[in-house]
């Protein structure tokens, strides 16, 4: 018995049960401001790939399989100095049960992005306090990205994560960088995140979680059940679109998730679709390409 506990103990303490939370892959194309090679460039993609990836982001405990797949593309398209301006793509995904297939969540084009940098400078994350503009929006989209995780599992999981995200909004309000504050447009960083937290959006957290736990989840068992539970899913954002037509929300819903539904509908046991494609079109009208591709 003796053993076996110090077996036990040397099992813990070489394969510890706590991991950070983010599996992403981190890139920054600097070719638009003429000088791409530059050191300071490489010298900020490997200080953010470990920023993100070696931070305790929440209290949970992740297996290093249950990390999240993501990542994030850094554009700059101008410099001069300390002074940065560019954009940022990020991407999440959540693995199907019983598959290989990677289901995307999170797309999101952040075009408002101007930080400050120096090389070598520490990348430090304080809830409390803004210092760098970069660690702000990196940080925020870190919560987004684990919270729509989140609400993939369980119904409205992802809430706890939002708040910290509009908690992180609102001190960054405070400085003069674009995205944090309602006056900055309809596709900003706020306006994301207040319609999260919103009862108007409701049915948001219902579809994240009726799409992936009870559709995709159950694709490998039972395809048509799948496919209906998806439709289903689908077919309630229409009560969104009723009350706040063509909303940003919405849209990178269907940002992440076009190519998937096509996939979906185009193929296997045959489901009512009628309903699911004239809400589609209605939706999403930006992708009435991949709609048409459905073949019954």
């Amino acid at each position: 018995m003796r053993k076996f506990i110090l077996l036990f103990i040397v099992a813990i303490a070489m394969f510890p049960a706590h991991a950070q939370e983010l599996n992403c892959t981190i890139t920054i194309d600097a070719v638009q401001t003429g000088q791409p090679n530059l050191q300071i460039f490489k010298t900020l993609e490997t200080q953010l790939r470990e920023f993100v990836n070696n931070t305790n982001w929440t209290d949970n405990e992740y297996k290093n399989q249950e990390r999240i797949d993501c990542n994030m593309s850094l554009v700059i398209s101008q410099f001069d100095g300390d002074n940065f301006t560019g954009t940022l793509q990020i991407q999440s995904s959540r693995p199907a049960f019983e598959s290989t297939y990677d289901s995307p969540v999170y797309n999101y084009y952040d075009k408002q992005l101007t930080f400050n940098y120096k090389e070598y400078e520490p990348l430090n994350f304080n809830i409390n306090t803004f210092g760098s503009n970069l660690v702000s929006v990196i940080a925020f989209h870190v919560y987004t990205i684990i919270g729509l995780d989140a609400d993939t599992y369980v119904l409205n999981g992802g809430t706890p994560y939002f708040e910290i995200a509009k908690q992180i909004t609102n001190t960054a309000a405070s400085s003069n960088f674009p995205g944090w504050r309602s006056t900055d447009g309809n596709q900003s960083r706020f306006r994301y995140n207040d319609a999260l937290l919103s009862s108007v959006y409701k049915e948001f957290h219902e579809v994240m979680y009726q799409y992936h736990r009870n559709g995709m989840d159950v694709m490998a068992t039972d395809q048509k059940l799948a496919k209906q539970k998806i439709a289903d899913a689908i077919n309630q954002l229409k009560g969104i679109n009723d009350r706040r037509p063509n909303s940003y929300l919405v849209r990178t819903f269907f940002d992440a998730k076009s190519d998937e539904i096509q996939a979906i509908f185009s193929g296997g046991p045959q489901v009512d679709i009628t309903q699911l494609v004239e809400n589609l079109n209605r939706l999403a009208p930006t992708n009435r390409t991949n709609w048409a591709e459905i073949k019954f």
